[in-house]
């Protein structure tokens, strides 16, 4: 296996040192992660991820999945062609005024130049003028995922949702 020297590493090393000397906790989960198959994502499979998380949400008809906290909910859906895009969007049940228009792509702005997972956008008008404010993140997965990869996808997302609502209130709303 081929890796790419860290800071401090000689060229010709072909794995890592890693935190612990052996690094066996590396190696019994990676060993663990092979003895899996990649599965297909399913809606089925996300329920079973966010109850493992646990989790809480509601489910539509269509499959998409809502977990809801005090100040947003978080849609987890399977999207594209064949259902194999898995897209988590945060919305903060608080909206901005129209008249904060410029502080909301600026507030937005500031979060996606500082934060690598989870980019913001500021939505179109409500029926009341208001702008709602969302966060997303899509993940193709057609070739499949192991349960271990797919919690932890998961609970990127509801964590880094959580972290943008806080953004938010701090710097926004």
């Amino acid at each position: 296996m081929l890796w790419w020297p860290r800071r401090g590493e000689a060229e010709g090393d072909t794995e890592p040192e890693l935190a612990g000397g052996s690094g066996g906790t590396a190696v019994a989960t990676r060993e663990r992660v092979e003895e899996e198959t990649a599965e297909a994502v399913s809606s089925e499979r996300i329920r079973q991820a966010l109850d493992r998380l646990d989790v809480r949400y509601l489910a539509d008809t269509e499959g998409s999945l809502l977990a809801m906290w005090e100040r947003h909910a978080l849609l987890i859906a399977l999207e594209g062609p064949a259902d194999e895009i898995l897209v988590m969007r945060a919305r903060p049940h608080a909206t901005a005024p129209p008249d904060w228009f410029d502080r909301a792509y600026r507030v937005v702005n500031e979060w996606n130049h500082s934060r690598r997972f989870c980019k913001a956008y500021v939505g179109d008008p409500t029926e009341r003028g208001q702008l709602p404010i969302y966060a997303e993140v899509q993940v193709p997965l057609s070739s499949g995922t192991h349960d271990a990869l797919l919690d932890e996808l998961i609970d990127c997302g509801v964590t880094a949702s959580l972290a943008f609502v806080d953004f938010l209130h701090e710097e926004l709303l």
